[in-house]
């Protein structure tokens, strides 16, 4: 707070109890291996020749220094009493699974602060709005934690970039919207699920919602189910008939209802909120020349003009991605992922030079996004606006300001579903207006909402990357096959010498795009991929197609095992599943259907 930072850290006290001497240690000797028990929600392990037991209670949950939570500036190593009632009934799981410790009594019980961030892992990176002010706090397994939060962190600090992806850690994933109230709700809820492991696509409640769009109680009515991220509360599938899902590893009892989802999309029309979208306006006599310095991309040479554009390191690794709309000669439009709303924002405002007259604004919150794709999209929007939409007036990657149901908004015939259709980024306050007329004129074209779900399945058969996924720090345009979005011709650019060093290199590193022959499960991302029974890269992440019919995903490898019709196998649940490269996307390689 000092510097005007806060970070999303609730500290909680913890309990660990101390045994009297084991004889079975004192017999031994090595230590024990440290054991972390999920029935008993404890970790269990030898201390000299007695026994340690810690304790994550999951009721009863006390703060540290409440009603704030945080430490007086005399506090230093401060412990609390001990309160063995709240480790009731775990800390007798914990003596069952370890008789010889219940033996030998309890001698010492030590009842500390430990920090627990929103969501787990450290907060290990860049302040947000500070230049070159580092955290690393946060840590609930310090001990566990400490050493590669320390290496990642100082070649993060000291080279730029660090070897192994950091956004699950960067602490620009939380924002304003992780106040005390969340960061309590959230600190809580991670200390007593320390040993649970939450199935995929299970939805935790606490400090939700926190970040909505006007449209959130509507969907709500309507069956949808939300997913948050960076605070948003984002559609994910809709439960038209009232069912719950049922999470698993393998595909669920909503496999079929997103199926639905997916073909009104890619045969009549869909409709979807994504107002989570990061959104920044940059203007200024300068703005052109700026963005041309900071991405990899040529900037459009017509107002209207869309591309897709890339922030680079140094080191030419990946550190953001953004789709930028040309309105004026000094008037840009920028797009990025959600979660990257503060890292993004960083990367724009500490990049103007001195003198540079160039404004940059973040508007998330001020513009609300609907995306309407489709073969029946033109229909659906025609009723609505008199701006003309065929392809001679509005041609796909173009983008203008336009009115629609009688609103301003700035219409964008782009999206990362892989249909003919728009993103309309009206004022929020209009969101619900022009959400209302769509659904409206959309009725006799068969329109339905649509979730994440949903875009998932859409993006994977039109092979369209992941940031955070795909897209990385840990990996260069070229590694990520994205070399179409470079122009080494035009003047410098962050990253430029790092990526034509690279080109004359050996690689190391090749995203490939494949198909997998599964049975009921697809890929998530860290699967193993394996050539034989020697493993050769990893997945990071897929889905199944229900267009084509086909579980697909994307996955890195070494370079010379990028050629499509490559054989491979990914280890899927247990299984080994044959997976062979493709070299063009699954569904419309052509993009026909976006030129419609």
């Amino acid at each position: 707070q000092m510097v005007g930072s806060d970070l999303p850290i609730c500290n909680m006290q913890h309990q660990y109890i101390v045994t009297g001497p084991v004889a079975e240690f004192a017999d031994r000797d090595e230590e024990i291996p440290v054991m972390r028990d999920p029935h008993s929600s404890s970790y269990i392990r030898q201390e000299q020749k007695s026994g340690l037991i810690g304790i994550y209670e999951q009721e009863i949950l006390a703060e540290c220094w409440p009603p704030n939570g945080l430490p007086p500036w005399e506090s230093d190593s401060e412990l609390f009493p001990d309160d063995l009632e709240r480790l009731m009934p775990w800390l007798g799981r914990a003596m069952e699974r370890m008789p010889v410790i219940e033996q030998a009594g309890i001698k010492k019980v030590v009842n500390g602060a430990i920090p627990h961030s929103a969501d787990g892992p450290p907060l290990l990176g860049p302040a947000a709005g500070l230049k070159n002010f580092w955290l690393c706090c946060g840590s609930s397994f310090g001990i566990a934690q400490g050493a590669g939060c320390g290496k990642y962190l100082a070649q993060w600090m000291v080279h730029g970039d660090s070897e192994i992806n950091m956004t699950g850690f960067d602490p620009r994933r939380f924002g304003s919207f992780a106040d005390d109230d969340y960061m309590r709700a959230k600190g809580f809820q991670d200390y007593g699920m320390t040993y649970f492991t939450p199935m995929p696509g299970e939805e935790l409640p606490a400090g939700r919602p926190s970040r909505t769009s006007p449209l959130y109680k509507k969907l709500l009515n309507k069956g949808c189910v939300f997913t948050e991220t960076f605070g948003w509360e984002r559609p994910k599938w809709f439960s038209v008939d009232g069912r719950e899902e049922e999470y698993s590893y393998r595909r669920n009892n909503v496999f079929e209802l997103v199926r639905e989802e997916c073909a009104a999309v890619r045969e009549r029309v869909g409709i979807l909120d994504l107002s989570g979208f990061a959104k920044y306006d940059v203007t200024g006599a300068d703005a052109e020349s700026f963005l041309t310095r900071l991405c990899a991309n040529r900037m459009p040479t017509k107002d209207g003009g869309i591309v897709l554009a890339h922030i680079l390191s140094d080191n030419g690794r990946i550190a953001g991605e953004v789709t930028i709309t040309r309105l004026a000669a000094d008037r840009f439009y920028l797009l990025s992922a959600a979660g990257a709303e503060l890292r993004d924002l960083d990367h724009l405002l500490q990049a103007v030079e001195d003198g540079e007259k160039v404004d940059i604004e973040n508007v998330t919150d001020i513009r609300g996004v609907l995306v309407l794709a489709g073969p029946r999209a033109r229909d659906v929007l025609t009723a609505l606006t008199d701006e003309p939409l065929d392809n001679d007036n509005f041609r796909w990657l173009t983008g203008k300001e336009i009115t629609v149901a009688g609103v301003p908004a700035r219409a964008l015939r782009v999206n990362y579903v892989g249909e003919l259709g728009w993103e309309l980024h009206p004022e929020m306050a209009d969101l619900e207006t022009i959400y209302d007329a769509i659904h409206e004129a959309g009725e006799a074209h068969g329109i339905a909402d649509f979730g994440l779900y949903a875009v998932n399945s859409l993006r994977i058969e039109k092979a369209y990357r992941g940031w955070g996924a795909e897209l990385t720090n840990e990996v260069t345009m070229l590694d990520a096959d994205m070399e179409r979005f470079i122009k080494l011709d035009k003047d410098d650019f962050t990253g430029r010498d790092a990526t034509l060093k690279q080109a004359d290199e050996e690689r190391t590193l090749q995203l490939v795009y494949f198909e997998v022959d599964s049975v009921d499960s697809d890929v998530r991302g860290g699967e193993p991929i394996f050539v034989g029974d020697q493993c050769v890269g990893v997945t990071t992440s897929g889905g199944y197609g229900y267009a084509v019919e086909k579980s697909l995903g994307f996955g890195y490898v070494t370079p010379e095992l990028s050629e499509p019709g490559t054989e491979m196998t990914i280890g899927l649940l247990g299984n080994r599943r044959r997976a062979t490269v493709l070299a063009d996307p699954a569904y419309d390689p052509v993009n026909e259907r976006l030129r419609a």
